[in-house]
């Protein structure tokens, strides 16, 4: 299904509360099971808030991007951040790829996925990756159905739990 009033746009520094706001409320409906309801309840704004405010405003912003997703140009619905990662085995990041819940399903995280492969693609590369939290059954299946393919796993700590965070790349053709 497409959506033709949808529109991304470049974040910008100013940006980084509505990031961070839409990244809480994904994790709070997405990791409910997956981790601590304490973390997610009181404390992921707070870390998620001063997260972006950190990630927007440092150096090295040529080498990623941030666009967010609004239905009708003021309807934020979600955001895709992707970064080039120099020393990385598996190519470039795809290190959030977020939409709300109340918008799932309608086309929002394919178009914001396509975009940040055809920026990776722009740019030279030739794989995309990103990890998923072991459990995230609806992701994971979501990233399986566009081709990605899982090529490894790697334990991690998130909210205070110890975690399994699942690889999986996605080769890009050429233009």
């Amino acid at each position: 299904m497409s959506i033709p009033s949808l529109t991304l746009r470049p974040a910008t520094a100013a940006d980084a509360p509505l990031i961070a706001a839409m990244h809480t409320a994904s994790w709070q409906a997405t990791y409910r099971n997956l981790l601590p309801a304490a973390f997610l309840d009181d404390e992921v704004g707070t870390e998620r808030a001063t997260w972006w405010r950190a990630r927007m405003e440092a150096p090295g912003g040529d080498r990623r991007l941030v666009l967010i997703a609004e239905l009708n140009e003021t309807t934020p619905v979600g955001f895709v951040c992707v970064e080039r990662q120099p020393d990385s085995p598996w190519g470039v990041l795809l290190d959030n790829l977020h939409t709300l819940p109340a918008w799932q399903g309608i086309g929002v995280g394919k178009r914001l996925m396509q975009a940040a492969q055809d920026w990776a693609r722009a740019r030279g590369e030739s794989q995309i990756y990103l990890y998923v939290l072991e459990g995230n059954t609806a992701a994971i299946a979501f990233y399986e159905r566009q081709g990605w393919q899982y090529s490894g796993a790697e334990p991690d700590r998130m909210g205070g739990a110890d975690i399994t965070a699942l690889r999986y790349i996605y080769r890009l053709n050429a233009l």
